[in-house]
């Protein structure tokens, strides 16, 4: 079930909480699927103890949930949840972006365009996401306003889980945002703020617009007991109402 041919062995955490997030990303577990320790640890030939450490670091990131007495579970994709991470992006980020223009170092920019370059030639979901998070970091780090940063950031990290998700439902939203990061960065080169706000709004537009569709697809094909799951004031399986 795992890949861990991709993911360069440093810690046995670290090769499990690498191995895992792929495999969520990817979509190889799927939302709601049951992460038994015994049986994960057994697969990947280590201890529970680093499987354990692993998850608890996949809840922090959003990607599983953990429940004392149900266990650990993929996390799924529930609308509410997005609509709010997204709506105070559209809020906050296009506003980054215009003031990024002016004032972002030459160097910065060099290493955001370096991860979109990567990311233009990547066709694993899971390795895109991971690239994809690392690419809108950078360019909010850039900026020499902490706060709004340390926000965009906790903002952009929830995210992050979604836009795996959506990858698995939605092929064209790789290459869509590809097309959107070069133009970005087009932008910010030439100092224009209000194009870099502009592709900004029209590019979290785009991928709001994903992840409905993902969660229409998902919604569609789930068994009847699990269908609504992720609506706003209903249950989703493997959480709390």
């Amino acid at each position: 079930m795992y890949d861990a041919s991709l993911t360069e062995r440093r810690t046995a955490h670290e090769f499990v909480r690498d191995t895992l997030r792929r495999a969520v990303l990817r979509g190889t577990l799927a939302g709601g699927t049951r992460l038994v320790q015994s049986e994960i640890a057994s697969e990947l030939g280590v201890s529970t103890t680093p499987v354990r450490e692993a998850l608890r670091d996949l809840a922090t990131e959003g990607l599983v949930d953990l429940d004392a007495h149900r266990g650990a579970t993929v996390h799924q994709l529930e609308l509410g949840e997005v609509r709010e991470i997204y709506s105070l992006r559209q809020l906050l980020e296009p506003e980054a972006m215009r003031k990024a223009a002016g004032t972002l170092d030459e160097k910065v920019w060099e290493r955001a365009d370096d991860v979109r370059r990567h990311m233009d030639g990547e066709t694993d979901n899971g390795l895109w996401a991971d690239l994809n998070r690392e690419f809108h970091g950078i360019l909010v780090a850039g900026l020499a306003m902490p706060r709004l940063c340390s926000i965009l950031h906790n903002l952009q990290d929830g995210a992050a889980p979604y836009v795996g998700l959506v990858l698995q439902n939605t092929v064209e939203l790789r290459s869509q945002a590809n097309r959107e990061h070069a133009a970005l960065m087009d932008a910010l080169r030439s100092r224009d703020g209000e194009r870099a706000a502009a592709i900004t709004v029209d590019h979290l537009a785009h991928t709001v617009e994903a992840l409905q569709f993902a969660h229409d697809q998902l919604t569609a094909t789930a068994p009847e007991g699990r269908r609504g799951g992720g609506q706003e004031g209903e249950p989703t399986e493997g959480r709390d109402a």
